[in-house]
């Protein structure tokens, strides 16, 4: 490839007449480096929302969890199982179930956890996403304490230091007939993990005030189990089912979140195939310009045939001097693509309402696999822009071309 890579560098060197030739190969540069720099920083700060709200996910919820500890033998079943496999580093039971919530003339459907917080929070960070109040207030008691997220307090008017009403949808015996069993509970502490799912719609509680409202018999209905690499939560859950049988549901973060997972990664693919089409024109523009330089260069091509320059070594030029364009923009794109992710990393260049996102600026997530995945797509798309101008500069008769050239 030496005499190609001279020939290819001599050409792109070699002044020609117009301006047309150089314009041209500037703009298809120019659209590569933009491309490439557009698909690399988009990726980076999906990457980065994405990673931001796995955190927050795992903050409020164990790695794996396993329902359906329905009575005492069965949750020490599943925590025996747990324990057994090496990867699981802590467990904690919990009871989870539905209820409606009322405070002053407001009701709302909630999502009431008990929980131990001894165990608890060796699973999840609930510990650390307390705004005010405490964890000491939920024990069980005469009146037992509870928790809401910072969104639910606010949508109810609810305070710490005050109470709330919890209504049970299961009904109590009453010489009036089944009534709504109604528990008074009172507000311990809020909480904020950043994820508005957890913050508008969830209560937490003690695991035993929470079996007892509820009516669970067997004290927990799952176990939160927390893993000691998180990206080892798919295996670990294959275990525990292979362990507990189809009788117990385990599930980790991921498939307890999978429509908004899925969601996001949709959005990146979709981001990424309409970034690309940038690239793609940019590479249409560096065919048109080698179409023209290979009708400049008839004569030389002509000249090189006849001093037994092979139509496979013309090809060749060719497509060396498009993958040096190409190469350009790609190179001079990942440049400014790092740039841009380190000034919006560093910078406040884009500010967000900290209310709404619970982030004052965009989050950048710059991982190798996506930028050795952006280059090798703007190297390839030049590649196969430059193919045809290639092929077609290799049919070029030496006769004809020395004769017109």
């Amino acid at each position: 490839m030496g005499l190609e890579l001279f020939l290819a560098l001599r050409y792109l060197k070699a002044k020609r007449k117009g301006l047309f030739a150089v314009v041209t190969t500037s703009i298809g540069v120019a659209g590569v480096t933009v491309g490439v720099a557009a698909l690399i920083t988009t990726l980076s700060v999906m990457n980065g929302f994405q990673a931001d709200i796995q955190r927050k996910i795992v903050g409020a919820q164990a790695h794996v969890t396993v329902y359906g500890a329905g009575s005492a033998r069965d949750l020490v079943r599943i925590e025996d199982a747990a324990k057994a496999d090496a990867e699981v580093a802590a467990t904690a039971p919990f009871v989870l179930g539905q209820a409606i919530l009322t405070s002053h003339d407001r009701s709302v459907g909630v999502l009431l956890k008990g929980l131990d917080p001894a165990r608890e929070f060796s699973v999840n960070d609930l510990a650390k996403k307390l705004v005010n109040g405490g964890w000491d207030g939920v024990k069980d008691g005469k009146t037992p304490g509870i928790v809401l997220g910072v969104e639910l307090a606010d949508r109810m008017g609810a305070e710490v230091g005050g109470t709330v009403v919890l209504v049970s949808p299961k009904s109590v015996a009453t010489p009036m007939g089944p009534l709504p069993k109604m528990q008074r509970f009172k507000i311990a502490g809020l909480l904020k993990t950043g994820y508005y799912e957890y913050d508008s719609g969830t209560a937490w509680t003690d695991i035993s005030a929470a079996a007892k409202f509820l009516g669970v018999e067997g004290g927990a209905t799952g176990v939160g189990l927390r893993l000691t690499d998180l990206r080892r939560a798919d295996a670990a859950a294959e275990r525990l089912r292979a362990a507990l049988g189809f009788s117990k549901t385990v599930r980790t973060y991921a498939q307890m979140n999978q429509t908004l997972f899925a969601a996001l990664k949709l959005e990146k693919t979709v981001m990424f195939i309409i970034l690309t089409l940038i690239t793609l024109v940019a590479s249409l523009n560096i065919a048109s310009t080698q179409i023209l330089r290979s009708v400049e260069k008839t004569r030389d091509i002509g000249l090189l045939k006849a001093m037994g320059a092979t139509a496979a070594m013309i090809q060749r030029v060719f497509l060396v001097e498009g993958l040096l364009i190409g190469g350009t923009g790609v190179g001079a794109g990942m440049a400014l693509g790092f740039f841009l992710c380190w000034a919006i990393a560093t910078f406040p260049i884009v500010e967000l309402p900290a209310d709404i996102y619970y982030l004052s600026r965009v989050p950048v997530d710059l991982r190798a696999w996506d930028v050795a995945a952006v280059a090798f797509m703007g190297l390839t798309l030049t590649l196969l822009a430059t193919i045809f101008p290639a092929v077609r500069a290799s049919k070029a008769d030496p006769v004809e071309a020395i004769h017109y050239g």
